[in-house]
């Protein structure tokens, strides 16, 4: 390999190449203690779940995606700057090529989010989450097809009361357009990609860790956001609101299939300055599990995660607003956390499984040597 490879996701698909990053990639995963993964887990779907509630009980519908998505880039590169130059972590050299690669990621990262945000008009809700869900189905070709990579039989047949619990949790009216569906499928495709594509960039020769990974993402994604919310007219729309205080709409429902109509708020200048600036804490601490996640339990269970995400949110709007269910939603749900229970088993106690194959091995070979 050239010294100017130093990513993997630059390396083409021959069996020359692939052999040794797919070893990296596995060791990282199964390398990795079941406790540690739980760890990484429990954590991203504790800051995930905050931000989701963060968002719905005080931003509500905040009608600026785009300068929600430059205040969380712009946030974390800000973050991790503050971070780099107290000496947390130091930026590795990297070569053209892979600042390229960086780029072409973060046009990646964009472009999901104006996808994910154009979709959802042109499909009903629970059609559009039915879709999302498959997201584990992309993830799992993308790795079979693309890098030769397989997972056992029980990782595939634990998905599906996955998949099938989220489109019962999930049920409702449904109807999409022909270009919604195009639309979403393709923004399901561009997440496993998203997804798949972290995993590489933080397991490949290069290995960057999550702050740095980061560190060299979030300027890029913040002018491309910056720049989608002047063409989309977000910043001309920001601009007339008044500059003393802020309108934002309350929704006390979390329940997707089910609608309340929003309850408008004003706050003053000075509190819109502490709301953001928390959200922005929150989402940079987010992105941070996230990434973590991903290097360590790998881009399958991240798919899985936000699925059974779902499923926790759904929860927490029965537990904390009472909102109403029926009763397909509650089998989908139970459904869903039956399969999670049975990926986790299978796919993350995989590592344990190889450690002791490995030890094994080495006692075999000890004793063959003394012998």
């Amino acid at each position: 390999m050239s010294p100017t490879q130093t990513l993997d996701l630059e390396t083409p698909a021959t069996e020359k190449t692939d052999a040794p990053l797919l070893l990296a990639q596995t060791k990282s995963e199964y390398g990795v203690p079941t406790e540690k993964k739980l760890a990484y887990i429990c954590v991203y779907f504790l800051l995930n779940v905050s931000l989701t509630i963060y968002n719905k009980a005080v931003l509500g519908k905040f009608a600026y995606p785009w300068l929600l998505t430059a205040l969380h880039t712009g946030s974390a590169f800000t973050e991790c700057h503050i971070l780099m130059s107290q000496g947390v972590f130091k930026a590795t050299p990297l070569s053209r090529r892979d600042n390229l690669i960086l780029i072409a990621f973060s046009f990646l990262f964009t472009f999901n989010i104006a996808i994910s945000n154009v979709s959802p008009s042109m499909v009903s809700i629970p059609f559009h989450q039915i879709m999302r869900s498959t997201c584990p189905v992309f993830t799992v070709l993308i790795h079979r097809l693309r890098y030769n990579r397989t997972y056992s039989t029980s990782t595939y047949l634990s998905l599906i009361p996955i998949v099938l619990g989220i489109c019962l949790a999930t049920y409702g009216d449904y109807y999409f357009t022909v270009r919604g569906f195009l639309l979403t499928l393709f923004g399901v495709f561009l997440a496993a990609v998203k997804t798949v594509a972290t995993n590489r960039l933080m397991t490949g020769p290069r290995s960057l860790s999550p702050l740095e990974f980061l560190f060299r993402m979030s300027p890029l994604a913040f002018l491309q956001s910056v720049l989608y919310a002047y063409l989309s007219g977000e910043l001309s729309s920001f601009s007339l609101s008044p500059p003393a205080s802020m309108t934002f709409y309350y929704s006390p429902d979390f329940s997707l299939p089910t609608y309340h109509t929003p309850l408008p708020i004003t706050h003053s200048k000075y509190c819109c300055i502490a709301i953001f600036a928390i959200n922005g804490i929150i989402a940079f601490a987010l992105n941070i599990s996230s990434f973590s996640t991903n290097k360590n339990a790998g881009a399958l269970t991240m798919t899985v995660c936000g699925n059974l995400k779902q499923c926790l949110t759904m929860f927490l709007g029965i537990l904390i607003f009472r909102v109403d269910v029926g009763w397909s939603n509650a089998l989908g749900m139970m459904f869903a956390l039956a399969g999670a229970a049975w990926y986790g088993i299978v796919e993350l106690g995989q590592g344990e499984d190889d450690k002791k194959k490995r030890r094994e091995s080495r006692e075999s070979a000890r004793n063959a040597s003394e012998w």
